[in-house]
């Protein structure tokens, strides 16, 4: 007897995952062209013909994935969720939507409700003091998860984000060139981990200079405008203070040019300053903001395509995929 051709042979003969031929089929928009034609060359070549009662017993799922942020105001985190909303709908998939606030208990209330509700998987960045247990609960629970820009020390998973340390060595290496040689980190909390990367990558720079980096240079604050407007004005306040600083994020970077007027100082003029992110509004505030693009919509692409994929392969090894960031230099590095 012939062999009944499945998506699966489709997917080997075309060199793609079967999650990618299953978006095919949908005609998703997740999928590049030459791709899709692959695919549809493999169907046609196979003689694939689609089971509609094997669809409509996977359609048991809910066609639902929760996304799970820690500050929807931040418009990073705005702009990632439209962007995935989109696509997700694009793949036939209902987007299901919650804020933490960066609270723990408030997420391990949300997870259980997102479990309760049945999406048929997580996109997930977990709030600061988030432990490899609240990993283990969503494997326990059967839960596919993708973490998105933060990771969580000793858990293993899947991981869609940005090169945080590369991002900031390229910041601080242009501060440095631009002739700073006192370099300030603002913003973010001891227990992110994206925070240690920026901080590290900042380290990295000054140390390739041969400039000793000193502790009273990275001040904790909320990541907001206030923690920037706060953050700086302690830095300009030291005895020998720093002449630029990189930002954790492009907000806390808007705080610090607020900060930096308040006093008198002008960014890019007697101060240099760097943010992370690349927002839309980076580029229309003035001066316009350098700062280190990691591009939403490429993270929240690759964080649905490794979501996906475990869904049709919950045994597959846990994948890291890590962009690589860009600096934008605009107007306010220019100091020195």
């Amino acid at each position: 007897m012939d062999k009944k051709i499945t998506l699966i042979d489709v997917a080997k003969d075309a060199g793609v995952s079967r999650a990618t031929a299953s978006l095919v089929l949908r005609n998703s928009k997740l999928v590049a062209d030459a791709t899709r034609e692959r695919v549809q060359a493999s169907m046609k070549k196979l003689g694939y013909v689609y089971n509609r009662t094997a669809a409509s017993l996977r359609a048991h799922r809910s066609q639902s994935i929760g996304l799970v942020v820690t500050d929807i105001t931040n418009p990073f985190f705005a702009e990632l969720a439209v962007s995935i909303e989109s696509q997700l709908d694009e793949a036939g998939y209902a987007l299901m939507l919650s804020n933490t606030l960066d609270q723990t208990e408030k997420q391990d209330r949300l997870l259980q409700a997102m479990n309760g509700r049945q999406v048929d998987g997580l996109l997930f960045c977990p709030a600061e003091g988030t432990t490899s247990e609240t990993i283990d609960r969503l494997r326990i629970w059967n839960l596919p998860v993708v973490l998105i820009t933060r990771e969580v020390i000793g858990a293993n998973y899947d991981y869609a984000g940005p090169d945080n340390r590369r991002g900031a060595l390229m910041a601080g290496r242009h501060l440095i060139e631009r002739g700073h040689r006192r370099i300030a980190f603002l913003g973010g909390t001891d227990r992110a981990s994206a925070r240690k990367e920026r901080l590290n990558g900042l380290q990295e720079a000054l140390g390739e200079a041969d400039i000793e980096w000193q502790a009273e240079w990275a001040v904790f604050s909320p990541v907001s405008r206030k923690g920037g407007y706060s953050a700086v004005q302690q830095i300009i306040d030291l005895p020998n203070p720093p002449t630029a600083a990189l930002c954790y994020n492009d907000v806390v970077a808007f705080g610090a040019m607020l900060g930096l007027q308040s006093r008198g100082l002008q960014p890019g003029q007697d101060f240099g300053l760097v943010g992370f992110d690349d927002i839309e509004d980076a580029a229309l505030v003035r001066p316009a903001l350098t700062t280190v693009a990691i591009k939403p919509k490429d993270i929240g692409e690759t964080a649905i395509n490794l979501l996906l994929d475990r869904i049709e392969h919950p045994d597959k090894p846990y994948l890291s995929k890590v962009q690589t960031p860009e600096l934008i230099v605009r107007e306010t590095s220019n100091a020195q």
